[in-house]
């Protein structure tokens, strides 16, 4: 006798069709990847991909002095009031006025990554409110208040970052971050279980998902990589030698999930040349990053959006902090010109935010006659 299989509920269906729903319209951004190059001159740079399967809309910003903000609370409460010590710049979101990558005018830089299946954020009590944030505003009060690494990590435990709704997306954006200052001291900063982590970060690099120390030790899973070309090894009276060059990172992996980036961001940007100062270090980065870009329609979910079009993510700009300059430079999917702004050439004192299109199509340089 066949068991008859018993069927959920209406009820049951229902919530989990919503949920199913839900989870299909959220937006994926499993494949950002962060490095830090450090110049023989001592100089810094921080650098980074940022992909997303919608458009960010993103434009350049530079937060002046004294620029007013209010954090947000899960409950609507006005959350933690401050104004902007130091004047910052650096990539927004769809028009708000923060930051999800840049630097300020002392050199501390620090940049948003996606974190989904890990972040779980502080509890929120009402009572705690006028200490309270949201994830997408802790890095813009960091950039806001700090000059360094270690004044961060001494002022992060006074605050709150509660589970506040994400209104463009619907969702508590899952993301976590990583903090550089100009001694190239750096951090990455996690909320996981509902607890603040705080580890030092000596290689420079972050991806996503899942959490930092877990990436590092990864890393001893990839110890048989080197740099330099393997030696022709003998089978019996058989000589195998290595099908040209590259054999000593044979089994790099090349796939664009989280760990595998992270493990070949630590190769390349340990890897490369030494740079000589920010300016070369900026261009190395750039390289680097160059193996990182992920052409639209080759990392999806499966998904389509109400068009009928494929949702993928896609480098959608990528960019670089000079540390030491203060200098954000990037460039676009649709334009691969790198552009810069100089923060030091601002009026940091301007009465509200200053914006730069980060738009424009790429332009093909026809060459002349033949010298």
């Amino acid at each position: 006798m066949t068991k008859k299989k018993k069927m959920p509920s209406a009820g049951l269906r229902l919530v989990a069709g919503v949920l199913a729903a839900t989870l299909a319209a959220l937006p994926a951004a499993q494949a950002c990847t962060g490095i830090t190059l450090t110049a023989a001159s001592g100089d810094v740079v921080r650098a980074r991909t940022m992909e997303f399967n919608v458009n960010l809309e993103a434009s350049v910003i530079l937060v002046p002095h004294g620029y007013a903000r209010t954090g947000s609370t899960p409950d609507g409460k006005p959350g933690l009031a401050w104004e902007a010590k130091y004047a910052s710049i650096g990539a927004n979101p769809m028009g708000l006025p923060y930051l999800i990558d840049g630097l300020n005018e002392k050199g501390l830089s620090m940049g948003l990554f996606y974190f989904d299946q890990s972040a779980d954020y502080q509890p929120y009590d009402p009572a705690d409110a006028s200490k309270t944030m949201a994830p997408w505003q802790l890095g813009s009060y960091i950039l806001d208040n700090f000059a360094t690494v270690a004044e961060v990590k001494g002022a992060l435990f006074d605050i709150v970052v509660a589970p506040v709704v994400f209104e463009q997306f619907n969702i508590v954006l899952p993301v976590h971050y990583v903090v550089t200052d100009t001694s190239g001291a750096s951090v990455v900063i996690e909320y996981v279980d509902g607890k603040l982590d705080v580890h030092d970060n000596p290689i420079g690099i972050i991806t996503n998902n899942p959490p930092f120390d877990w990436h590092m030790t990864n890393l001893q899973n990839y110890v048989n990589l080197g740099l330099e070309n393997v030696p022709p090894q003998k089978l019996g009276d058989v000589t195998i030698a290595g099908l040209g060059q590259g054999t000593g990172l044979l089994g790099l992996p090349g796939d664009f999930t989280s760990p595998s980036r992270f493990v070949r961001a630590a190769i390349f940007a340990h890897g490369v040349d030494p740079s000589t100062d920010s300016s070369h270090a900026v261009f190395q980065a750039f390289h680097i990053l160059n193996n990182f870009d992920i052409p639209k329609g080759v990392a999806r979910d499966g998904e389509k959006d109400k068009q009928g079009n494929i949702i993928s993510d896609y480098t959608q700009w990528t960019s670089a902090n000079d540390l030491a300059n203060r200098r954000f430079y990037f460039r676009t999917y649709d334009d691969s010109d790198i552009r810069m702004v100089d923060l030091t050439k601002q009026d940091l004192d301007a009465k509200d935010i200053q914006t730069w299109s980060m738009g424009g199509d790429e332009v093909f340089h026809e060459l002349g006659a033949p010298q």
